[in-house]
């Protein structure tokens, strides 16, 4: 788990140790941002118990929120407050440590293999019943995919192990009683940062509601297959990357500006401010901000008149824009919504429910821009995405630092789809794509080029071990069943690599692993070239087909 995680809990602890020392209600305000970061971060890395358990605290002190006149609080709230606290920091601590370990005896395995184990094993509980046919199938597929499955019946405890990426509840039938209920509460406990799974519920509200309350995080209805719960698992391999929350804040007034910079600056999220709206649009293209905190009411112009500008200007049509103003007219902050704005938030503010809306628009936006970013089929990224995302990665590599891409191609794609059909050319591509997420890391871009290609580009690595990871994958996709109407077929893929800094553009890279991977297909497909060995050949040979392909 990353040190900023250490940070956060650091943050938590100190604010609320302020807080019982002198209990000014300046000191909560703080505990509360900190709590609100803290959930924040642990909802980047994926760990949705703890994030509940760390929004159950905020909560509660929300609901103890008040105003100056309400500090210090009575002994009783501060107690029940400090009780859970505790708790919290050391379920996160512990799985910060489990991490760690497993970290170090993952180092360990890999200096006495000597070859690459590129991720961190992860292991999948199923708790199910014996001879299950359906299960039975899924631990198949979850083993190819990377995982390692370890099974326990409904009726027997939870292995005492390091807990595991993932738990699938698989029950024997439809039925709910008290006994899966609490073995599901236990797992919760014991395992607070692990995605739990139910799979097997039928589409009524009520029992879905009781399993989320037990702690499940996701359900999986009967009628939908395995497939769709493989790779609702796979896609949480994939994590992003966040960058930084930034804000424009566009206001007038000194004393509401330095509460407004407090609040974001407590709770991680940059700022820049301009106090004219006349400077707005010379700040966006300046600053690019993702969210324009805007003032209803200042000189030369409304908050409203401004933000039907901004609407006019096609590079920031869909950039959230939230007003903050005394204005409690209804019909006039209605109107305000419809001319273009997307929140209405008065003053005086509550500085944990602005942070909050902040991050959570932002979010949003987010997450309708990657919809556009993310292939349809796969869930991979899309060229243009792709493409964008090599070069940001390009221009955040450390001096010295190392990165290789690789273009992948499934051989003979089109004789898949004019023998079998399209349906079973999209599974053959969505396969490698699954196989791909299970085996890459999450910091590793993985995107689909176009039809059967992928990119890939992988940091920290040389071409060796590049070679290495692939050609592995390479070899295992190639032993992938794909089932159709008259049994199943087998696929396999060409790749080509090339490194930086060799090459330095990701058009260069791109170019170059293309050229490689051309090679591949050249010389009988179903395997793995590299630029710097194409090269090598051309010297010792004086090969003319390596030679032309490599533009030289």
């Amino acid at each position: 788990m990353p040190h900023l995680v250490g940070d956060h809990i650091d943050a938590v602890q100190q604010r609320w140790q302020a807080y019982r020392i002198d209990g000014s209600f300046d000191h909560f305000v703080e505990f509360t941002l900190s709590l609100n970061s803290l959930a924040e971060q642990l909802s980047r890395l994926r760990l949705p118990g703890l994030v509940r358990q760390c929004e159950s605290l905020e909560n509660a002190a929300l609901a103890l929120f008040g105003d100056p006149s309400t500090h210090p609080l009575a002994e009783q709230s501060v107690m029940a407050l400090d009780q859970r606290v505790g708790p919290l920091l050391g379920a996160i601590l512990t799985s910060r440590h489990a991490s760690i370990d497993a970290e170090r005896r993952m180092n360990e395995t890999i200096a006495s293999i000597g070859t690459p184990e590129w991720v961190r094993p992860r292991t999948v509980w199923m708790v199910v019943e014996l001879n299950n046919g359906w299960a039975k199938g899924l631990r198949g597929q979850l083993s190819f995919y990377g995982f390692r499955v370890v099974e326990s019946g409904w009726d027997e405890e939870l292995p005492h192990r390091e807990p595991p990426f993932a738990i699938i509840f698989v029950p024997s039938d439809e039925q709910m009683d008290d006994k899966k209920l609490a073995l599901i509460q236990r797992a919760r406990s014991c395992c607070p940062a692990t995605q739990l799974f139910y799979v097997g519920v039928p589409r009524e509200l009520d029992l879905m509601v009781t399993l989320m309350r037990a702690g499940i995080d996701i359900t999986i209805q009967r009628e939908e297959q395995a497939a769709n719960l493989l790779s609702r698992i796979l896609d949480f391999i994939q994590t992003r990357e966040q960058e930084s929350f930034k804000v424009l804040v566009v206001e007038d007034s000194r004393v509401a500006v330095a509460q407004i910079q407090r609040a974001l600056n407590q709770n991680s999220i940059q700022c820049e401010v301009i106090t004219d709206p006349s400077d707005l649009l010379s700040a966006l293209d300046a600053y690019r901000p993702d969210l324009i905190l805007m003032d209803m009411y200042m000189p030369h112009c409304n908050g409203v008149e401004a933000t039907r500008v901004v609407r006019q200007l096609p590079a920031y049509q869909s950039i959230p824009i939230v007003y903050l103003s005394s204005e409690t007219d209804i019909a006039l902050q209605v109107e305000a919504l419809r001319l273009g704005g997307d929140q209405f938030l008065t003053k005086p503010f509550n500085p944990v429910v602005l942070a909050a809306t902040l991050k959570t628009t932002i979010e949003r936006n987010r997450e309708m821009q990657r919809s556009s970013r993310n292939d349809g089929l796969t869930g991979l990224l899309t060229h243009t995405a792709a493409k964008a995302r090599l070069d940001a990665m390009l221009a955040t590599l450390p001096h010295g630092g190392q990165l290789c891409v690789a273009m992948l191609d499934i051989d003979h794609f089109k004789s898949v789809n004019d023998s079998f059909g399209h349906p079973v050319g999209d599974q053959v591509i969505r396969s490698l794509a699954w196989l791909l997420k299970g085996r890459l890391r999450g910091s590793d871009l993985i995107g689909r080029y176009g039809g059967e290609e992928f990119v890939l580009a992988l940091t920290d690595v040389g071409p060796d071990e590049a070679w290495v990871v692939i050609d592995r994958i390479r070899s295992d996709f190639a032993k992938l069943p794909h089932a159709h109407g008259e049994g199943s077929l087998r696929a396999t893929f060409s790749a080509g690599i090339a490194c930086f800094p060799e090459y330095c553009t990701s058009t260069e890279l791109i170019h170059m692993a293309d050229t490689a991977l051309l090679e591949a297909k050249r010389s009988g497909r179903n395997r793995v070239e590299r630029v710097d060995d194409l090269l090598s050949r051309k010297q010792h040979t004086g090969s003319p087909a390596a030679g032309a392909n490599l533009g030289l």
